[in-house]
This record gives structure tokens, sequence and C-alpha cells, in this order.
């Protein structure tokens, strides 16, 4: 299988040889500073296409319940050609902002490469690539076994919930409201073009989705409830597809209760504060990060709140990507609050992940990176031969990557390439990635997210309008998502 050629084995924890003089250390941003428009950061191929991307969100939401995405969807395909600019295009806001500087990114060098980093005053961290495509570092010890316990605490004072809740009946109405006939859907989702909708076809929209992983069986299984494959080969013709009515899936799905191992998703998790008041050691670590990324403070204090999510026994996380591709129909969730502009569908915009082991796992739960350092990528070519690379409860150990859980532990990487000029480019498709089937015990793990927008004027006018709210309005200005201080004087005893 193309997908899984080079398969090199799982990552161990590095055997430190004396430390590199690392020349290159974090590579400078190239380019100047200015502003350039935000183009689709995903290329113009295959299931990554805007019409593709668009089109798809309606058919993944049938049973996702995702009204916007719907409405999304009409607005586009009724080809609205008023004199609107749309959000890439109008102005950004009252005055000027500033200009950014170039965003900071470490040279990968080599797989297995090592570099010492000073990021606490004590100790010394050493940093080792993993690999190349996409850009991953692994960092033992980063957090010490009383950080990690202590964030463990912190997250279950708060209360932890589920990561993934299946999808309510509010879609039904806004189907009735879809102008599109079932022959453009079957043409768009006929990725190879050959008049047959094969399964490996229908199943590539769960990649986008947030519902139930579907399966090959589950898909036969559907089809043959619903009548949709009269000689049962799992094949769909465009004739076949034209006679099913689509609000069929929806009876089905209805009578079907899923479990939580039928979910993309199946853990709980919560958010922690780490700004200005927040408990010293969460502070500690935002400053660690700081140190490590080499970004400016004021992307990373702007940025998400720790995510702490538990994995318990039958846990998991299916492959996915950390950032969502931005058309002009979508904005980045965190620059939304100031961008005064009017879209019906927002997405994460997240430069990096750097993620922590908080405990070490009795059995799986490692973290896969499926097509890590492939010779190329093809997302159809994730799914042949029944073999699914993104279904971490069945298929985990055919991934390219696998990284094993173990406390105090840091991964990052990012989620872009660069554009050339100091700014984000295109989503790296490399950076599919995923939580493997936890077979024994529980996973606990925290997520530190670094949003940046790839406009580079919306971000800068993000930065600058939180800066005024922090003069006027001190810490009562943070975000939304950064209100919650309940726990910030909490002692725990360790």
């Amino acid at each position: 299988m193309a997908a899984a050629a080079g398969r090199r084995p799982e990552a161990v924890s590095p055997q430190w040889a004396p430390p590199q003089h690392d020349p290159a250390g974090a590579a400078a941003g190239l380019g100047d500073c200015e502003d350039t428009p935000v183009r689709p950061l995903c290329k113009p191929r295959g299931i990554c296409s805007r019409a593709y991307f668009l089109v798809l969100m309606v058919f993944v939401h049938l049973y996702l319940g995702n009204v916007l995405a719907l409405l999304l969807f009409v607005h586009y395909s009724n080809g609205d050609d008023s004199s609107d600019p749309g959000p890439q295009r109008r102005a950004q806001g009252p005055g000027p902002a500033p200009t950014l500087a170039p965003l900071t990114r470490l040279e990968g060098i080599k797989v297995g490469y090592e570099r010492k980093v000073q990021l606490v005053a004590d100790r010394d961290h050493f940093i080792r690539t993993l690999s190349l495509k996409p850009l991953l570092f692994e960092i033992p010890g980063f957090l010490s076994d009383e950080e990690c316990r202590l964030i463990i605490h912190l997250a279950q004072m708060k209360g932890l919930q589920r990561s993934q809740i299946l999808p309510t009946e509010e879609y039904e109405e806004a189907m009735g409201t879809m102008q599109i006939s079932q022959l453009d859907l079957f043409q768009l989702l006929d990725q190879n073009h050959d008049g047959r909708l094969q399964l490996h076809e229908v199943l590539a929209q769960t990649r986008l989705g947030n519902g139930r992983w579907m399966t090959p069986e589950n898909i036969q299984e559907m089809y043959s409830a619903i009548k949709a494959d009269p000689d049962g080969d799992g094949v769909l013709s465009r004739q076949e597809f034209s006679n099913m009515d689509l609000r069929d899936f929806h009876k089905y799905m209805r009578s079907h209760k899923a479990e939580s191992s039928q979910l993309v998703r199946n853990s709980h998790h919560t958010w922690l504060y780490q700004g200005e008041g927040a408990h010293h050691v969460m502070r500690a670590i935002r400053q660690r990060v700081l140190r490590l990324t080499r970004l400016s403070p004021e992307i990373v204090e702007l940025s998400e709140p720790l995510q702490v999510v538990r994995y318990g026994e039958g846990g998991h996380y299916h492959a996915h990507v950390d950032s969502g591709p931005v058309y002009p129909e979508t904005i980045c969730s965190h620059t939304k609050l100031v961008a005064n502009e009017s879209v019906p569908f927002e997405t994460s915009c997240r430069y990096m992940t750097v993620l922590f082991y908080l405990n070490n796992v009795t059995g799986g739960g490692e973290t896969v990176f499926p097509v890590a350092d492939n010779r190329t990528y093809d997302e159809m070519s994730l799914i042949q031969d029944d073999v699914d690379l993104r279904d971490t409860r069945r298929h985990c150990d055919k991934g390219n990557l696998r990284v094993k859980p173990r406390q105090g532990t840091a991964v990052f990487w990012y989620n872009y390439l660069p554009d050339g000029q100091g700014w984000v480019g295109d989503v790296d498709d490399y950076s599919l990635h995923g939580g493997c089937l936890v077979t024994r015990g529980t996973k606990w793990i925290a997520n530190n997210w670094i949003n940046v927008d790839p406009s580079r004027a919306r971000q800068a006018l993000f930065q600058q309008e939180m800066a005024r709210l922090a003069r006027e309005s001190g810490a009562d200005s943070q975000p939304e998502w950064a209100l919650d201080r309940a726990y910030r004087d909490t002692r725990v005893e360790l």
C-alpha cells in the first residue's frame, strides 16, 4: 500500500548522544512583513477542492446535523454573485493594523537529529526530530511528574465532559431547502469519475465529520437496509444513486444507536486557563511553550487554553488534522471576535500543536501519524483493500509512525507548510494523526494549540484589538474562552 510504504518502527525514547551544535536553531521567517491576500489552505485537488469541501459538508452533515454547513452550501450553490467582496477582501476594521514579524519555525534537519535547549533555569532539554513530513519533534521530560499530576488534578476538579456528542435532529428542516440534484452530488463524490461510487469514495467523507465513524461493513449494512444496492456488490452506479431517497439515510441512522466505540472520538475533556492570574504551574508551562516555539508572546498568550483529555479503556480518536481549510466562506474561530465579518462557517486555525503525555499508559494509546514521511500524499489511497489507515481502533499498527505515551514527554508539530513569506501556507496533509485504541488502563494528555490566522492582517488586527481591550479593561478583557478562573487559587497536595 502506497500510504504505508517506508514505515518506520515505533518511536522510542532517544538514547542521548552528546548534543550537537545547531547553527540553524529556529529558522527565521522568510520575506518581508507585507500582507498578502489569503488563499485557500488546501491545494485545489481531490477532496480538498473548495467545491468538494462545500458539498461534502452537506453530505456529511446529513448525519451530523450542522445546520450552518447546510446553509453555507445553499448560499454557495445558489450562486450569490452580489457585489459583496467577501470576507477575505473586505476592510479589516477601523484603522490600519500593524504588520507582524515572520513566524519562527524550527528546522528538522533530519530524522533522529537532536539538539539541546534550555527551557527552564535548572536543566537542559533535548529535542529530537521524529519526522520531516510533518515537521514533528519529541521532548522527553518537558513536564515533571508533579506537573503532570497537578494538571490531572485540576482537570478532575473542574470536571470533564464527553468530547463528542451525537448530532441533534435540527438538520431535517434544513434538508428541505437543499438545492442540489443527486446527480450533481454523485459526480462530486465520484472521485475517479468512473461512474461508480466505490466504498472508499463514500468513506472518505468521514474525514471532515465529527459524528459516527463509518466502516465498509457499516456502509454495506446501510445499503442493504435502505435497498440502495440491489446487486449487493458494495458499489453504487449513477442510476442506483439517483434512485435513492437521501432521507432514508437519516431514518436508518436514527434507528441505530451509536456506541462510544462507533464515534470518531471516544474521550472526555476540559479546558484549563493559562493566562494572567492562573495557577503558577499553568503559567510556567505556558512560558515554557513560549520559549520552545520562539513565537511572539502575543500569539502564544492569545491562543487557546490548555485542553486536558482523558481516554478510558476503549478510548480512541480516529486520524484527523488539527486545522481546517480556510475558504472565503470560513473564518478562524479565534479571530472571529474582532473580524467584523459575517460568515456561515468557522474553523480552527492552529499553526502548531504541542501535545503533552500526562501518564504512562498500560496498553495502547499511541499517537499515530499514518503517512509521516511518505514520499507522496494521496488522500484516496488512505483506504485500500478494506484497510482504512485513519481507523485508529483497527489499523494503528499500519501507520508509518507511532509515538508511545511516556509521562512528561511532549511532542509538537506544525499543521501548516510555510508560505515563503514568513507566514502560514497550505495545510500540511502529512500532519494527519490520531489516538490509537487504549487497550488497558487510562490515557491522559493535554494539548496547547497555537492559533494563527492565515490572514496576516486579520491576525494583526486581532492582536491590536486584544491589546486595546487589555489597556482599557484590564483582566476582564480576556477573550470569551479565557474567562474561567475558578481554580486559579487552588492548592493541590501532590
